[in-house]
């Protein structure tokens, strides 16, 4: 193991990120230099805090099955090389997940019973990102080719972890994506405050040196479809995400200034990096209500500080959570508490316990306010409080309420791909769909969830795809498809 004691004698400490009034001015990472770089300097005894546990369970909390012991042990004795080994060995691209996963491996970590839980995600983070300042990160191109050709469509993690794996292991992949360039939601849908999309643009460019092509602006199911698709290629892997948005259908939805917010994001986005939108939606001088408490409502909510909204208000319908972790959720499942992201701490109000009756607007037809009311449990239903309406001004509203499932319009009805009683794309064991030689990803099968469950489905469907066109695969073993280790 690392430090025998330090777990005891070593404070946990996280990356600092920079003061809020300095980073709201700008698009750039919120920790100086990057997470990865911000805690370098004492990475060695944060890493040493790691018990190296009989029985792991950080394993268990993580969906990629990473060795975090190892490269935990490996940093600690200053062993660079084989600690990046050790983390690529289960990641395919530990720079995405050691900034945007929840690290469910931390609320796992067995030091976290009665402690601070061992820093996991930014030892993680520092690995590859020092790795990738010492170029020693580079393309593993097969040594020969199998013949067997594969088109992966979409280009978001699950994507492009399936992609990756079959590129290796010797198949010809192409990868197709329906905007202008290859990322998904790691590109459009990320605030670069969140991450800098340099980190998706060099591994683009690993994996176009490994013999990985992309073909950027093809909607497959319009331009190219289904039956095209499965005459040029031996295998397809269905990585379409889940993109039908969540709606809120109360009066007056249809005024003018309510948006989703993958509406909003990816426009910002592109204009953070310098590029050019018509009529782009910003907050600028606006009351702004977002729809949603998670995520993607935070990303949200640090778009509009920088845009320089007049007030920010955040809503969700559930109750807040507390800081304890509860009673039904104990060590080691991934526990629902209040947590406060960056953009938290940069401005904004969060109202928990709200329910929006209606949209009310003005008389040029746009949105002026939202009428709410509180709601509470009562015999396990939300139950509106009598006498608690109220309107709050809003002349933005986005909806951050997550997703429902995959588009099946186009593609996959194309295909012919069943689906299950959720509405997701079925698959077997092997990841194969109903259809022979169409494999699924990703939140098309799996719904909405975490980076780490896309990456993992990633290569669990490339081990599926390279089975079944070279008869037994190399490749790790895959998890099983619906599987939810801790409650994540």
């Amino acid at each position: 193991m690392a430090d025998p004691r330090g777990f005891i004698t070593t404070p946990r400490q996280v990356a600092q990120r920079r003061p809020v009034e300095e980073r709201v001015k700008d698009w750039n990472e919120v920790y100086p230099g990057g997470p990865g770089r911000a805690l370098l300097p004492i990475i060695t005894e944060q890493a040493g805090r790691c018990m190296d546990c009989g029985i792991p369970f950080c394993h268990s909390g993580c969906p990629l099955g990473n060795l975090i012991p190892e490269w935990n042990d490996l940093v600690w004795r200053d062993d660079w090389d084989e600690a990046l080994d050790r983390l690529h060995a289960t990641n395919n691209f530990p720079e995405f997940t050691g900034r945007l996963c929840p690290a469910p491996c931390e609320t796992a970590c067995v030091v976290g019973i009665n402690r601070d839980a061992v820093t996991i995600k930014n030892v993680e983070v520092s690995i590859i990102d020092k790795a990738w300042d010492d170029r020693r990160v580079r393309p593993e191109a097969p040594e020969w080719l199998t013949g067997k050709t594969v088109a992966v469509v979409g280009s978001g993690p699950a994507g492009l972890a399936a992609a990756q794996q079959l590129t290796r292991a010797g198949h010809t992949v192409a990868v197709y994506e329906r905007d202008d360039k290859p990322g998904g939601l790691l590109r459009y849908g990320i605030p670069e405050f969140k991450m800098e999309k340099v980190h998706v643009d060099r591994r683009i460019n690993q994996m176009e040196r490994e013999g990985t092509v992309f073909r950027t602006g093809v909607q497959v199911g319009d331009t190219l479809t289904g039956s095209q698709l499965r005459d040029r290629y031996d295998a397809v892997v269905l990585a379409i995400g889940s993109t039908v948005r969540r709606d809120l259908p109360a009066p007056g939805r249809e005024l003018a200034g309510i948006h989703q917010a993958m509406e909003f994001l990816p426009q910002a986005n592109r204009v953070a990096l310098g590029e050019e939108v018509e009529d782009q939606i910003v907050a600028t001088g606006k009351d702004v209500v977002i729809i949603g408490g998670g995520d993607t409502g935070a990303d949200c909510l640090g778009t509009s500080v920088r845009q320089g909204a007049r007030s920010i208000t955040q809503l969700e319908i559930m109750p807040n959570p507390g800081t304890e972790r509860p009673g039904h959720q104990p060590w080691p499942t991934y526990p629902m508490t209040y947590r406060v992201s960056s953009a938290h701490e940069e401005a904004g109000d969060r109202v928990y316990s709200v329910s929006t009756k209606e949209f009310v607007g003005d008389e040029n037809g746009h949105v002026s306010a939202l009428r709410l009311v509180e709601v509470e449990f009562v015999d396990g239903k939300l139950t509106e409080i009598e006498g608690t309406e109220r309107d709050l001004p809003a002349q933005l509203v986005l909806f951050a309420m997550g997703f429902t499932g995959p588009q099946t319009e186009g593609l996959v009805d194309q295909l012919g791909c069943e689906l299950d009683e959720r509405g997701n794309v079925k698959r077997d064991k092997r990841y194969m769909s109903s259809v022979d030689g169409v494999f699924v990803a990703g939140d098309a099968g799996r719904g909405q969830s975490l980076i780490v469950w896309a990456i993992a489905e990633g290569r669990s469907a490339a081990s599926g795809v390279d089975a079944y066109l070279s008869g037994s695969t190399n490749l790790p073993a895959p998890i099983p498809p619906n599987a939810r280790p801790l409650a994540v």
